[in-house]
């Protein structure tokens, strides 16, 4: 899994096998990837391909890209360039179909600046009870506050039942931690008690996050989230790939490095500013997303 992926236009030397996605390591006659591949083989009869991101985000890639279509149109981070254009609230928690408990932002108001790590696998990723124990564990032993999104039906195959989480480690939780089931996702990664991300690597999740200027601890689970955690590390540089690790001492020790200061935090936080700064340019008037969104509209409005 460590071996180097070749042939992959803008992005040699960077996927390792292990970095694919995960319907790559599916058996060929398996539903799923016989889906991805009818979708991929699809994809030369489109007129033109949307894109949630902004140009300078994947400037390595989007070249590439762009020679295999008539059109495409970078228009991210979405949410924040319809907020530019529309107004409102139209942030990735208000299209939440998922209830939100609101008391979590009590809580980060009585925390200290850049103090809490938030953590939250998205509304689809599952896991094992083990592997819940581990990142549980490993939170309470980083001695770092944290505010986890933990849904009933994370646990796969079964529903959270009050004997998941050993007495404790749950006594450890309250002392250090507050729990909800779902989560205001941007205001909480946007709130000043925020210091951190822990996070699956969902893209929503990530343009999040690089949106705020919140550093990421990535733990990816499925589809394309493996090669955006290693984006996020290697390329990007705004935060650190857990991949394929749930053992308490490895979450220790990178929350631990994610969130105290030193010299990666300081590496990280000046990547993150940066890439802060190019998304608002991208989304502001002039800036290449927003033009992007006013040339896809003439079009579709002259079709």
């Amino acid at each position: 899994m460590e071996k180097m992926v070749s042939g992959i236009p803008g992005m040699d030397d960077l996927l390792r096998y292990k970095d694919l996605p995960s319907f790559c390591r599916l058996p060929m006659d398996d539903p799923t990837f016989r889906f991805m591949v009818e979708e991929i083989q699809a994809l030369p009869r489109v007129s033109a391909l949307l894109l949630n991101t902004f140009d300078d985000l994947d400037a390595s890639i989007l070249p590439h890209i762009a020679l295999h279509f008539p059109q495409i149109y970078t228009i991210g981070p979405i949410h924040a360039l319809l907020k530019s254009h529309v107004g409102g609230d139209l942030s990735s928690s208000a299209a939440s179909l998922c209830h939100e408990d609101r008391r979590c932002m009590a809580w980060l108001d009585s925390q200290r600046l850049g103090s809490v790590i938030f953590v939250s696998f998205g509304s689809l990723s599952k896991m094992t009870r083990g592997q819940l124990l581990e990142l549980w564990h490993g939170l309470v032993n980083s001695s770092k506050q944290f505010l986890l999104v933990l849904r009933p039906d994370m646990i796969d195959g079964e529903e959270r039942e009050a004997g998941v989480i050993p007495a404790k480690l749950d006594v450890g939780a309250k002392q250090r931690g507050f729990i909800v089931e779902w989560a205001p996702q941007e205001e909480d990664l946007a709130h000043e008690a925020a210091g951190g991300f822990l996070t699956h690597s969902g893209w929503n999740s990530t343009m999040d996050g690089i949106w705020v200027g919140v550093p990421m601890l990535c733990s990816p689970q499925i589809a394309d989230q493996p090669i955006i955690s290693r984006l996020v590390g290697e390329v990007w540089k705004i935060g650190f790939d857990m991949k394929d690790k749930y053992d308490r001492i490895t979450v220790e020790k990178m929350v631990r490095t994610l969130m105290e200061e030193g010299d990666q935090r300081e590496e990280i936080l000046e990547s993150v500013k940066k890439f802060v700064k190019l998304a608002r340019l991208a989304v502001s008037e002039g800036g290449t997303s927003y033009n992007n969104l006013e040339k896809l509209i003439h079009n579709l409005t002259n079709m």
